[in-house]
Parts: structure tokens; C-alpha cells; sequence
């Protein structure tokens, strides 16, 4: 709520921000197992981001799957376990778990997805992480999102 208000009493003040904030990214996963990115920075001017997911692979979902899932560093790994047990019908993540806070949907190669998410939801100074949660990938295919 306070990067709301600054930023419109920086707009009625006649403030312009001097360079426009890129408010959302693209991440290429492949057939490796691997996504393109390591780290993702939010500009703390972004209200809300997006996040666009490529599957750059030709392998299809059952075999060779992604999603990019977004929590707290701290509950990546329970996140990811809980969501291997929910099963591929659930894109392995529990349906509406309170800990993720934003995800794509489970995308095969050649396949694309999108998520926006309210950067609110990110407190300050918390440790995110993405990642992608299809059953062994989480322990490769991650990265840090710095807010």
C-alpha cells in the first residue's frame, strides 16, 4: 500500500519516473531441465509483474514438463514435495496453497504461459525463489527473485 501512495503523490507532484520499469519477464525452459534466467529482479515500482513462460523443448509435458512457481525461499522445498504428491492433474502443486504466490500453468515444448501477480504480495526484504515443480526438477531449475 505505501509504494501505491508515493507513487501517485510523486504523479500529483508532477514526478516522472525517469525511465519506465520493466514490469514483467520472459523465461525460456528446455529438454535440459534448465531455465534461461538464475535470477529475476521486480523493480519496486511495478504494481504488478508478469511472467512469461516459454517451453523451448519439444519434449511433451508427461515426460519433460514445466511450470515456473513463485514462494518464499524457505518453502520452496515443501512446496515442491507437497505438489509432487497433488499429481500431474494439478500441475504438482496443491490446489490454492497459501504458500505459492503466484504460478504458470505445467507446459510441454513448444508450449506458452503467463502469470501476473500483485507485487504486494511480496513483503520487504523477504527470499523468494522460483521454481519449477514437475517431480526432480525443483533441485536444478530454480533461481532467486530480488525485490
Amino acid at each position: 500500500m505505501k509504494r501505491h501512495l508515493m507513487l501517485a503523490l510523486a504523479l500529483l507532484a508532477g514526478a516522472a519516473p525517469s525511465s519506465a520499469a520493466t514490469c514483467e519477464v520472459t523465461v525460456e525452459s528446455n529438454d535440459a531441465m534448465q531455465f534461461n534466467l538464475k535470477e529475476i529482479t521486480i523493480d519496486r515500482s511495478c504494481m504488478q509483474f508478469t511472467v512469461h513462460l516459454k517451453h523451448v523443448g519439444k519434449l511433451a509435458k508427461v515426460s519433460m514438463g514445466h511450470n515456473w512457481v513463485l514462494a518464499k525461499t524457505a518453502d520452496l522445498q515443501a512446496v515442491a514435495t507437497d505438489g509432487a504428491k497433488a499429481g500431474p492433474a494439478n500441475g504438482y502443486l496443491v490446489p490454492d496453497d497459501p504458500r505459492v504466490i503466484a504460478h504458470t500453468a505445467m507446459i510441454g515444448g513448444g508450449e506458452s504461459d503467463s502469470v501476473t501477480f500483485d507485487v504486494e504480495r511480496l513483503g520487504d526484504g523477504g527470499d523468494y525463489s522460483f521454481f519449477c515443480s514437475f517431480p526432480g526438477h525443483w533441485g536444478v531449475m530454480k533461481g532467486v527473485v530480488k525485490f
